[in-house]
């Protein structure tokens, strides 16, 4: 499938991250088992790290894990009334 808006699933894919986020010593991290061109695009735009490693997981840039925050509230964040 080549017709979709490949920033809005990036945007998902960001916001689905911050499910698997967590902290270690040396930032912010997330579980990396969604659609690898995804990943590669989000890599390209400068929020994880290089997703082709052996490792399970990716790094976040500072940025990344903020928007991954952001996006995760605006897309499934409870309305306050």
């Amino acid at each position: 499938m080549e017709n979709y808006d490949k920033d809005k699933v990036d945007d998902m894919v960001l916001a689905l991250l911050y499910l698997t986020t967590f902290k270690d010593k040396f930032g912010y991290r997330a579980w990396k088992g969604m659609d690898w061109e995804a990943m590669n695009r989000l890599y390209e735009k400068g929020y994880i790290n290089n997703p082709r490693s052996k490792a399970k997981s990716v790094a976040l840039s500072e940025e990344g894990a903020k928007r991954s925050k952001e996006l995760f509230e605006k897309f499934f964040g409870i309305k306050q009334k």
